[in-house]
């Protein structure tokens, strides 16, 4: 069968001319998804092309995704990107995967032991922010999460991504080798910080049970592997930047239109990118700079200032967007009041909220990402971006309003968006049509909006998940009236009504 490993692609189509012979497996990717294709991937292919670097990749996904794993094999771990801007269309061919998996093809144990490869310096994630099992308020490990009680009682066949880290750290300590960088490129601010977290809190909870673990010498303690671990592995934090929208049937026809072959593992992203790394690898690393990346040791202001411009602004035009009847982020740009109106804050409530990076005009980058938002070529659905809002919200909005409250500055955007998240995880608009809403904690959306009926009492109850809005936030009149108003704003005279008022 003709793929993209075999056939003849069109002169315009940039592919590999390094040795991909000569490419030696350093990183172990867990999450093989639409964005780590395009981000991380990405540059370290474009490190090999330009530099000859031998850095490879082996991708693991460990729960959905076992499709995107067999395809992978079938065409010589080969895949495309197509970058589009809006009127302009590269197409690359990245070829720095050197191997996949999935524990239904390879078993956990097999994905345990290629981490613990002694070659292997990163193990890097994109698992989203759920994938770190974290109460979201907090920060720290949620040790009633179902994957990781799963994992903490079968730790040799781990399924979270945090037991899968700590079986292959443990088999490294007990073969004498080092330990490796875990490298979260997931959303979350000191992503580096809450991998650390999660990792350290779910030792701390494996305990004296480690005894028992067949893959560790029977001298090993807790506290013995929290402190190896200490200095035998780091977790540099990262900001990353670039928007990848999830794949349709159009995409799908357009990439086999452009390579004259199919490629199921193909994504399509916008040229711009982005990718800020702290600087802290207990091995080597490649050297990413060289084609763009940021190696640094403030990587805080990078990703406070993408978190809450960028991402707020996204969650705010997915929510409300959404609930408006646009199907595209680009859709709502075509709204000027939608435009004013994420445009305002992002400059009148989010950035008074930063310490900018030196050199950085947030003025331009606000209408920068205006202009982002405005590609029409990237069909970024509002739905995409409204997932797990449980996980973001503290990030994306709360943070910010905190600091506005505080500090007695606007926050009118801030609270529509946190009411248009409410209506959205009731799970039903306004004409009662039914949401599909993904999120960690859409049983008990569903419980409130099913014992709740007034808008006043859905707010109060929404407003006291304390994991989500933590203590300070939940005892707050004044934003539980202002979240009220706002709410029952939406009800009486629609979304679109709602976003016009902060457009002025």
């Amino acid at each position: 069968m003709t793929s993209i490993a075999t056939a003849s692609l069109p002169s315009n189509v940039t592919v590999p001319t390094y040795n991909r012979a000569g490419l030696k497996t350093k990183i172990v990717h867990l999450g093989f998804g639409a964005f780590h294709r395009a981000h991380q991937a990405f540059y370290t292919n474009e490190l090999a092309e330009r530099h000859q670097s031998d850095w490879g990749i082996c991708e693991v996904n460990l729960f959905t995704g076992k499709a995107p794993i067999e395809q992978l094999k079938t065409q010589d771990y080969l895949y495309s990107v197509i970058e589009k801007a809006t009127d302009s269309v590269m197409t690359t061919v990245v070829g720095v995967v050197t191997g996949a998996m999935h524990p239904e093809l390879d078993t956990p144990q097999g994905i345990i032991e290629k981490m613990a490869e002694p070659q292997v310096a990163i193990v890097s994630l994109t698992v989203t922010e759920k994938g770190y099992c974290c109460d979201p308020a907090s920060g720290q490990l949620d040790t009633q999460n179902a994957l990781i009680q799963h994992d903490l009682m079968h730790p040799e066949t781990p399924k979270s991504a945090i037991g899968y880290v700590v079986q292959a750290l443990i088999l490294r300590k007990s073969r004498g080798l080092t330990g490796f960088s875990v490298l979260s490129c997931d959303n979350m601010q000191g992503n580096g910080l809450v991998a650390k977290a999660a990792i350290l809190g779910f030792v701390k909870q494996l305990d004296g049970s480690l005894s028992n673990n067949s893959l560790l010498d029977s001298s090993l303690l807790e506290g013995t592997l929290s402190e190896w671990i200490e200095k035998n592995v780091t977790f540099p934090s990262t900001m990353v930047d670039r928007i990848v929208p999830a794949m349709t049937e159009e995409n799908v026809a357009e990439v086999a239109h452009h390579l004259t072959v199919s490629d199921p593992c193909a994504v399509i992203c916008e040229p711009f990118r982005q990718w800020v790394i702290e600087d802290n690898f207990i091995q080597s690393r490649p050297d990413w700079n060289r084609v763009g990346a940021i190696f640094t040791q403030d990587v805080e202001t990078f990703e406070e200032m993408k978190l809450r411009l960028l991402n707020g602004s996204h969650s705010f035009l997915a929510y409300l967007g959404y609930l408006g009847g646009y199907q595209y982020i680009s859709d709502t740009m075509q709204d000027n009041h939608y435009k004013q109106a994420v445009l305002n804050m992002m400059l009148k409530e989010q950035a008074p909220t930063l310490s900018l990076p030196d050199g950085v005009d947030v003025e331009a980058y606000a209408v920068q990402l205006i202009q982002r938002f405005s590609n029409t070529e990237l069909k970024h659905k509002t739905e995409q971006i409204a997932m797990d809002g449980s996980q973001k919200l503290p990030q994306r909005f709360l943070n910010s309003l905190r600091y506005t409250m505080k500090n007695s500055l606007p926050y009118d955007g801030l609270v529509m968006g946190i009411a248009g998240w409410m209506h959205y995880v009731s799970g039903v608009d306004k004409v009662g049509n039914a949401i599909e809403v993904k999120d960690p904690m859409t049983e008990v959306f569903a419980k409130i909006h099913k014992e709740h009926k007034t808008s006043a009492s859905r707010v109060h109850a929404l407003l006291g998940l304390e994991a989500i809005f933590g203590q300070d936030l939940i005892s707050d009149d004044a934003l539980r009236n202002k979240l009220t108003n706002a709410y029952q704003l939406i009800d009486a005279q629609g979304v679109r009504a709602a976003v016009a008022t902060l457009s002025k």
